[in-house]
């Protein structure tokens, strides 16, 4: 579809709250749709765009402009592009946002309880609520919420999939999809392009 419209999808909350599930199953509906789409995972970029990069706010900031100057470019070229870093700081959310231009903020909410009792399988948030790691989003490092995303999805309530219903929805009273009706049903090959857990037959882990 050579007159496809490039669009970025930019997921943005704590880690563990569910944006890379939720890029993951968009991928696919998005692909479902024939669109040309790719992920810029935010764990998956630092292993490789931003290789080197620390936690500092100066390379925090670093990290997020380097992932909207890739998500400017595919955008420009009629990509759906979908970009799910932390990125904890408005004002670089902003900056990148005034750069691409047809920018969907979607703000995944979860709470740090919630997500250090649930969904932490490598134990980071207890480590950083105990003191021994330093400098951990929404702990001792500050998470600005969006105050006017496109949509906020609550993990605490919605499934995945509900959440991604929204996300179509979404993207559909943008003018960006014609159709909010999810086509793709039952397990997902893994896209390679996020940091989720692969199964064996090469689709998507489910979490516990």
């Amino acid at each position: 579809m050579s007159d496809q419209q490039g669009f970025t999808v930019w997921f943005t909350g704590l880690s563990g709250s569910g944006k890379s599930t939720i890029a993951e199953m968009l991928y696919h509906e998005l692909r479902a749709r024939g669109l040309k789409t790719e992920i810029l995972d935010g764990d998956v970029v630092r292993q490789n765009l931003s290789k080197g990069l620390g936690f500092s706010k100066e390379d925090r900031d670093t990290n997020i402009r380097r992932i909207g100057f890739v998500a400017e470019m595919l955008t420009r070229n009629g990509v759906a592009t979908i970009c799910c870093p932390i990125s904890p700081y408005k004002a670089i959310r902003d900056e990148v946002r005034s750069k691409i231009g047809a920018f969907v903020e979607v703000y995944v909410y979860a709470t740090v309880d919630e997500i250090a009792e649930h969904r932490d399988p490598k134990g980071l948030y207890a480590k950083a609520l105990a003191g021994e790691i330093t400098g951990f989003t929404g702990v001792d490092d500050p998470y600005e919420e969006p105050e006017d995303p496109e949509l906020r999805v609550d993990t605490l309530v919605e499934t995945p999939e509900e959440s991604l219903r929204n996300v179509l929805q979404t993207l559909a009273k943008l003018g960006y999809i014609d159709d909010a009706a999810p086509l793709v049903e039952g397990d997902r090959l893994h896209s390679g392009l996020t940091d989720l857990r692969l199964t064996d037959s090469g689709h998507v882990a489910k979490e516990a």
